[in-house]
Protein backbone atom coordinates (compact mmCIF):
# COMPACT_ATOMS: atom_id res chain seq x y z
CA UNK A 1 0.00 0.00 0.00
CA UNK A 2 1.41 3.39 -1.08
CA UNK A 3 1.40 6.80 1.26
CA UNK A 4 -1.08 7.98 -1.07
CA UNK A 5 -3.99 5.15 -0.42
CA UNK A 6 -3.76 5.39 2.98
CA UNK A 7 -7.24 6.64 4.25
CA UNK A 8 -8.20 9.54 7.22
CA UNK A 9 -7.73 7.00 10.03
CA UNK A 10 -4.68 5.07 8.98
CA UNK A 11 -3.52 9.26 8.71
CA UNK A 12 -5.19 9.60 12.13
CA UNK A 13 -3.31 7.08 13.92
CA UNK A 14 -0.09 8.03 12.25
CA UNK A 15 -0.67 11.42 13.79
CA UNK A 16 -1.12 10.36 17.30
CA UNK A 17 2.13 8.21 16.85
CA UNK A 18 4.01 10.99 16.23
CA UNK A 19 2.64 12.82 19.37
CA UNK A 20 2.88 9.57 21.53
CA UNK A 21 6.37 8.72 20.49
CA UNK A 22 7.61 12.36 20.44
CA UNK A 23 6.30 12.37 24.14
CA UNK A 24 7.38 9.45 25.13
CA UNK A 25 10.90 10.59 23.89
CA UNK A 26 10.83 14.09 25.35
CA UNK A 27 9.84 12.79 28.94
CA UNK A 28 12.43 9.91 29.15
CA UNK A 29 15.41 12.91 28.25
CA UNK A 30 13.87 15.18 30.92
CA UNK A 31 15.24 12.08 33.28
CA UNK A 32 11.44 10.56 33.79
CA UNK A 33 10.42 7.04 34.64
CA UNK A 34 9.68 5.22 31.10
CA UNK A 35 5.92 4.71 30.45
CA UNK A 36 3.88 3.01 28.01
CA UNK A 37 1.42 4.43 26.25
CA UNK A 38 -1.21 2.87 27.51
CA UNK A 39 0.05 4.48 31.07
CA UNK A 40 0.29 7.93 29.37
CA UNK A 41 -3.11 7.59 28.12
CA UNK A 42 -4.84 7.03 31.73
CA UNK A 43 -3.43 10.42 32.25
CA UNK A 44 -5.17 11.91 29.17
CA UNK A 45 -8.11 10.39 30.36
CA UNK A 46 -7.83 11.17 33.84
CA UNK A 47 -10.87 13.69 35.48
CA UNK A 48 -8.69 16.24 37.76
CA UNK A 49 -10.92 14.46 40.45
CA UNK A 50 -9.79 11.17 39.73
CA UNK A 51 -11.80 8.45 37.46
CA UNK A 52 -12.20 4.50 38.38
CA UNK A 53 -10.91 1.92 36.21
CA UNK A 54 -13.58 1.38 34.34
CA UNK A 55 -14.49 4.49 33.40
CA UNK A 56 -10.81 4.95 32.56
CA UNK A 57 -11.15 1.72 30.45
CA UNK A 58 -14.20 2.70 28.33
CA UNK A 59 -12.66 6.22 27.68
CA UNK A 60 -9.42 4.34 26.34
CA UNK A 61 -11.48 2.22 24.00
CA UNK A 62 -9.78 -1.12 26.04
CA UNK A 63 -11.04 -3.75 28.46
CA UNK A 64 -10.84 -3.07 31.95
CA UNK A 65 -8.43 -5.66 32.37
CA UNK A 66 -5.61 -3.55 30.42
CA UNK A 67 -7.04 -0.49 32.05
CA UNK A 68 -6.23 -1.99 35.22
CA UNK A 69 -2.69 -3.09 34.54
CA UNK A 70 -1.70 0.08 33.08
CA UNK A 71 -3.07 2.00 36.45
CA UNK A 72 -1.30 -0.71 38.63
CA UNK A 73 2.04 0.07 36.78
CA UNK A 74 1.52 3.80 37.27
CA UNK A 75 0.30 3.28 41.48
CA UNK A 76 3.86 1.02 41.38
CA UNK A 77 5.46 3.64 39.88
CA UNK A 78 4.25 6.40 42.69
CA UNK A 79 2.46 8.37 39.99
CA UNK A 80 -1.10 7.39 40.67
CA UNK A 81 -3.00 6.15 44.04
CA UNK A 82 -6.22 4.63 44.68
CA UNK A 83 -8.65 6.57 46.50
CA UNK A 84 -12.65 5.68 47.97
CA UNK A 85 -15.06 7.61 45.60
CA UNK A 86 -17.43 9.46 47.37
CA UNK A 87 -20.31 8.28 45.65
CA UNK A 88 -19.48 4.76 45.50
CA UNK A 89 -18.82 2.67 48.60
CA UNK A 90 -17.59 -0.29 46.49
CA UNK A 91 -15.81 1.95 43.55
CA UNK A 92 -12.18 3.16 44.27
CA UNK A 93 -10.99 6.47 41.92
CA UNK A 94 -7.27 6.78 40.30
CA UNK A 95 -5.59 9.81 40.83
CA UNK A 96 -2.27 11.25 40.39
CA UNK A 97 -0.01 11.66 43.71
CA UNK A 98 1.56 14.50 43.91
CA UNK A 99 4.94 13.24 41.63
CA UNK A 100 2.17 12.29 39.58
CA UNK A 101 1.01 15.59 39.00
CA UNK A 102 4.53 17.05 38.86
CA UNK A 103 4.95 14.57 35.71
CA UNK A 104 1.90 15.52 34.35
CA UNK A 105 2.67 19.05 33.89
CA UNK A 106 6.12 18.36 32.20
CA UNK A 107 4.21 16.38 29.85
CA UNK A 108 1.93 19.19 29.49
CA UNK A 109 4.49 21.38 28.14
CA UNK A 110 6.29 18.87 26.27
CA UNK A 111 2.90 18.60 24.42
CA UNK A 112 2.56 22.23 23.69
CA UNK A 113 6.23 22.80 22.32
CA UNK A 114 4.96 19.89 19.93
CA UNK A 115 2.03 21.16 19.30
CA UNK A 116 3.91 24.73 18.52
CA UNK A 117 6.58 22.63 16.37
CA UNK A 118 3.91 21.25 14.06
CA UNK A 119 1.75 24.39 13.77
CA UNK A 120 5.49 26.00 12.33
CA UNK A 121 6.08 23.19 10.21
CA UNK A 122 2.75 23.03 8.84
CA UNK A 123 1.92 26.81 8.70
CA UNK A 124 -0.29 28.70 11.31
CA UNK A 125 -3.65 28.20 9.19
CA UNK A 126 -3.23 24.56 8.28
CA UNK A 127 -2.55 24.00 12.28
CA UNK A 128 -5.49 26.07 12.90
CA UNK A 129 -7.75 24.47 10.98
CA UNK A 130 -6.97 20.84 11.75
CA UNK A 131 -7.72 22.03 15.86
CA UNK A 132 -10.85 23.57 14.56
CA UNK A 133 -12.26 19.93 12.64
CA UNK A 134 -11.21 18.08 15.15
CA UNK A 135 -13.15 20.17 17.77
CA UNK A 136 -16.16 20.26 16.11
CA UNK A 137 -18.58 17.57 16.71
CA UNK A 138 -18.88 14.17 14.20
CA UNK A 139 -22.38 12.86 15.72
CA UNK A 140 -22.33 9.53 15.50
CA UNK A 141 -20.47 7.54 12.96
CA UNK A 142 -22.79 6.53 10.12
CA UNK A 143 -22.90 2.59 9.90
CA UNK A 144 -22.75 1.75 6.22
CA UNK A 145 -25.47 -1.46 5.08
CA UNK A 146 -23.96 -3.64 2.56
CA UNK A 147 -25.67 -3.91 -0.53
CA UNK A 148 -28.34 -6.60 -1.22
CA UNK A 149 -27.05 -10.02 -1.37
CA UNK A 150 -23.60 -8.16 -0.83
CA UNK A 151 -20.68 -6.49 0.91
CA UNK A 152 -19.89 -2.87 1.26
CA UNK A 153 -17.64 -2.98 -1.27
CA UNK A 154 -20.07 -4.83 -3.21
CA UNK A 155 -18.45 -8.61 -3.36
CA UNK A 156 -20.65 -11.02 -2.63
CA UNK A 157 -20.41 -12.29 1.06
Amino acid sequence: MTPTTRNLPQRLAEAKRWFDEGLLASMEAAGERPLTIAQAWVFATLDDTGTTVSELARRMGVTRQSAHQAVHGLIDAGLMEQAPDPSSARARLIRPTAEGWRAHELAQRCIAVMEETLARRLGEPAATALRAALETPWGDPPVVAPPPGGRPDGTQG
